[in-house]
């Protein structure tokens, strides 16, 4: 098997040496620096040595040289076992003997040329002990007929030479042979990693469509993009978004795409569209755009996040987009609703007011009992009035806010003041830590509207004897409001929900505290559409914390 294997190798290593040429190129190619030499010699001979044309060893020797050259070429050697060609090469052992027998004593030398087929012969892979026997045995040969009629009588430089250029040619012999194992075994090391590299290849290529096919599955659009821009991976929904923002022939963020923001006709700058964002490093969640004209125009919620390399640099970034036209559409529907509900519901409620208000105005004409019940009624229109006014208000789609610099502390006074007869009924008391001036970029109306709900929660829900406090600081481009209160607090599971529309707690009903749930959805839509944030921390049975933050001056991020 051990030989079959240097066979193999030895068939493969011509192979890679003489690249795509077929064995008897290659057997060519081995014997053509010999031939050169001798051919050169032969057309030298006439004019150097004419005496050599008078020697049949020499003459045989030269034609025995093109004979093998011309029969290295001439012979289909890949029809016979992968080691006849190196006949060739022993019988240039042959042909170089007669040549120089027959030129002695003017052409001692030619026994150097030994070199060529002893190279060859250890090159070729065939058992290193046969190599090394006719590296010696070779030169040997070649030089005994020369000397063997001088024998005893030969001088010291052909004892040396008889001596040393053995022992030179098995030194070359085993130089090759050294080298010739060690590109074999990296031969086969490189087989094995070529191979490897096939099997990995193949189960990339397997897990490539594995991916894709569990990304065209899914029902959003997802695409990878590296620092410039350009896809990486993006399954067929990410491909049908691009065509309908007109992005399928451009790169990613740039040029002229039909990306809209929330009001579905402002076209988003190239630095706003959820690619660039990913590709600068934000990572986002639920940022609104419209993709199309109308009236094909779809809604999509995106979502980012960023790939990071081992050596924790930004490489690239994939962006999820879900399609929600069917969702925004409902949730607008259902604003619509709301708002022409209340709408409706305003001027019976105004004509009530009204009609009692004028009934009331003669309340000594009136028994106690029909003036009690009058005032019920009154009461309770006013507080139905005030809820529909909410629902009127946070159905409204189209809240609008008109920013300019504003002192929030003559705002923070202004809303503790409103709120005084309501606090001192509990026996509420305020503690503001507010600078004065305080500027920063908002909507006067609306600001103070966002810090009357939440001033009016806090009293609502502290026990008698509680504490409302309001603080504030600012850095250079934010301010933050903080309204803090002693009340009943809530779980982390409701401080998470208290945004949301008509959401209420518990442990607020259990305790009958009179609300609809709206006034803290209203006061979120008033801080975001000046571009800021509201966030809640809360504890049961420790109070509640509402932090607001406000840009400090120019006008506020559009989205």
């Amino acid at each position: 098997m051990a030989e079959r294997l240097v066979d193999r190798l030895s068939a493969r290593g011509m192979g890679q040496f003489f690249g795509g040429h077929n064995l008897r190129a290659q057997v060519t190619l081995c014997q053509l620096p010999l031939t050169l030499i001798v051919t050169a010699m032969a057309i030298a001979t006439p004019f150097a040595w004419p005496t050599l044309l008078e020697s049949p060893l020499y003459i045989a020797g030269i034609v025995l040289h093109g004979v093998l050259f011309v029969a290295g070429f001439l012979i289909p050697w890949d029809r016979f076992s992968p080691r006849s060609y190196l006949v060739i090469p022993l019988l240039d052992l042959l042909a170089i003997g007669l040549s120089r027998n027959g030129a002695t004593p003017l052409l001692a030398g030619l026994t150097t040329l030994a070199i060529f087929p002893i190279i060859w012969l250890s090159a070729s892979g065939m058992l290193s002990r046969t190599s090394m026997v006719l590296s010696i045995a070779g030169p040997l040969l070649i030089m005994i007929p020369s000397l063997w009629g001088r024998f005893p009588n030969l001088t010291p430089s052909e004892t040396t030479t008889f001596a040393l250029f053995p022992l030179m040619t098995l030194a070359v012999c085993l130089a090759i042979r050294f080298a010739s194992v060690n590109m074999r075994t990296q031969q086969r090391q490189l087989q094995k990693k070529d191979e490897e590299l096939i099997r990995l290849l193949a189960s990339s290529r397997e897990r490539e469509k594995l991916l894709a096919t569990v990304l065209d599955a899914t029902d959003v659009a997802i695409a990878a993009v590296d620092r410039s821009g350009h896809y990486l991976v993006a399954n067929s929904r990410q491909r049908i978004f691009r065509r309908a923002t007109g992005a399928a022939d451009s790169t990613p963020g740039k040029g002229h795409q039909l990306i809209f923001g929330q009001d579905r006709q402002t076209l988003l700058p190239p630095e706003k569209r959820p690619i660039s964002r990913a590709i600068a490093g934000e990572s986002f969640a639920d940022y609104l755009v419209w993709a199309g004209e109308e009236p094909s125009q779809r809604a999509f919620s995106t979502a980012a996040r960023p790939l990071i390399s081992e050596d924790g640099h930004l490489t690239g970034a994939v962006v999820v987009y879900s399609d929600v036209t069917g969702w925004v559409e409902a949730l607008a529907a259902n604003e619509e609703l709301i708002s022409n509900v209340s709408h409706e519901f305003k001027t019976p409620l105004n004509s009530i007011l009204g009609n009692v208000d004028l009934v009331l105005e003669d309340i000594a004409s009136l028994s106690p009992l029909s003036a009690q019940r009058l005032e019920v009624v009154q009461r309770n229109s006013e507080r139905l009035l005030a809820l529909v006014s909410d629902l009127t208000f946070s159905a409204s789609s189209a809240l609008k806010v008109y920013p300019k610099q504003t002192d929030l502390a003559s705002l923070v006074a202004t809303s503790i003041g409103s709120a005084r007869a309501q606090a001192d009924q509990s026996a509420i008391s305020f503690v503001a830590d507010v600078p004065s001036p305080l500027w920063a970029y908002a909507d006067p109306l609306r600001i103070g509207q966002a810090l009357d709900n939440l001033v009016s929660n806090a009293i609502k829900y502290s026990p008698e004897g509680g504490v409302v406090s309001i603080s504030a600081q600012g850095t250079a481009d934010w301010i933050q409001l903080r309204v803090k209160d002693t009340g009943m607090g809530m779980s982390p599971e409701d401080s998470a929900r208290v945004f949301k529309r008509f959401f209420r707690t518990e442990s607020a009903r259990d305790a009958a505290i009179t609300g609809a749930g709206l006034g803290l959805s209203i006061t979120k839509t008033i801080i975001e559409r000046h571009g800021g944030d509201i966030s809640c921390e809360s504890r049961p049975g420790e109070g509640t914390t509402f932090t607001l933050t406000l840009p400090a001056e120019g006008p506020p991020p559009s989205f």
